[in-house]
């Protein structure tokens, strides 16, 4: 991991190159949502925002990895996470 001068966007905090490896359909998909925002607002969302921001909500919900054996048990993780803050908020959602 290397450190580059530039801060990011959410912080004063040193951004920190890192490379990931995804899989076609992976890359479309963090396309797509880049291209939602822009379309519906016009705000343009790197592959690399929104990695941060998916980082930055998982940490929000608690996910870490505390036996996680593959990286299937952390995707069910995060879905078990999503789904319990999703009702949470139906909880005191409307009537």
């Amino acid at each position: 991991m290397s450190e580059v001068t530039r801060q990011d966007d959410h912080s004063n905090k040193l951004a920190h190159r890192v490379i990931a490896l995804l899989d076609r359909e992976q890359v479309d998909f963090l396309d797509e949502i880049g291209k939602d925002a822009l379309f519906s607002t016009g705000t343009k969302l790197s592959r690399t925002k929104i990695i941060a921001a998916m980082v930055n909500a998982m940490r929000r919900m608690g996910v870490n990895g505390h036996g996680v054996r593959s990286v299937r048990e952390l995707e069910l993780r995060i879905s078990e996470e999503i789904a319990r803050e999703g009702s949470a908020g139906d909880e005191g959602g409307a009537k």
